[in-house]
Formats: C-alpha cells, structure tokens, sequence
C-alpha cells in the first residue's frame, strides 16, 4: 500500500500552519494580558477594531463574516460589549432584524488606549525584523486565507 506523501511545498506550509496555531495561541494570551486593564480580552479587542476599521456600522453577521469568526461567538462579545457600554445597536434601514453595531464614546476610548499599549509592545516585537521580511510574512498568510475562504467557498 502506498503512502500519500506530501510535496516539498506541503510539507514546508504544514510546519508555517503548526507555528501559526502556537503563535496565535500566544498572541492572543498577550493580548489579553496588554489589555485587561482595559476590561478587554482580545477577542474584545478585536471586534472593537473590526467596528472601528469598517467604512460603515455593520451588523453582527458582516463582522463575523470580516474576521473570518464564527457569528454566535461574535454576537455573544457584541453583547457584552453593549453591556458594557462600548457598543451601541442601531436600526438597520435595509434590515428589520440586524442591528448595526456602532461605538460608543467610551468604547472609542477604551479602543484608543488599547491602541496606545499596543504601540511599545509591537515595537519591541518588531525588533530584529525588516521591514521587508514582515512584508513576505503578511503576503503569505494572506495567500493562505484567500485559498482557504476559495476552498471553504467551493465546499459549499
């Protein structure tokens, strides 16, 4: 019986994968820890930066959608964002029943302060990496997303 064997290629992409679930395991460990403080998390975090980087308010599904997160997960921190008074739920006019998510004051100056922690801790993570060698990095693991949202998509 012969065994299926992975390319050179395979294999290289199956050792970047394995580093890529450690690092984000620590990644969002650190974040955590950067913004607790704050009364974030990084999931927090990052849905906060995901209302803030849309070019409109968008409703629970397309920020699910946008950081490629499960939509039960994302309205579960939605809410509790708005519990906690750093989003707010607006009508929707071309949608009765999904509210749009927009921030509030306070949560633009909890996201704020979030950014300014950032600024020193992703310095120093920078350093003894150019700037090209991030460059080659980010087109990587943005290949690898389009090809997994292309794969996801044709399994449907």
């Amino acid at each position: 019986m012969s065994k299926i064997k992975r390319t050179p290629s395979g294999e290289a992409l199956t050792g970047l994968i394995l580093d890529l679930f450690r690092a984000n395991g620590l990644l969002l460990t650190a974040g955590d820890r950067l913004v607790a403080q704050l009364g974030l998390t990084s999931a927090r975090w990052q849905i906060l930066g995901a209302i803030v980087d849309a070019e409109r308010p968008e409703p629970v599904a397309w920020l699910a959608r946008n950081l490629g997160a499960n939509r039960q997960n994302v309205q579960r921190i939605v809410n509790d964002l708005e519990r906690d008074g750093l989003v707010a739920f607006e009508i929707n006019p071309h949608h009765r029943r999904a509210q749009l998510v927009v921030l509030t004051d306070k949560g633009r100056q909890v996201y704020d302060a979030a950014g300014r922690l950032q600024v020193p801790w992703v310095n120093r993570l920078a350093d003894g990496l150019s700037v090209r060698e991030i460059e080659v990095a980010h087109r990587v693991v943005t290949a690898l997303r389009a090809g997994l949202k292309d794969a996801g998509e044709a399994n449907e």
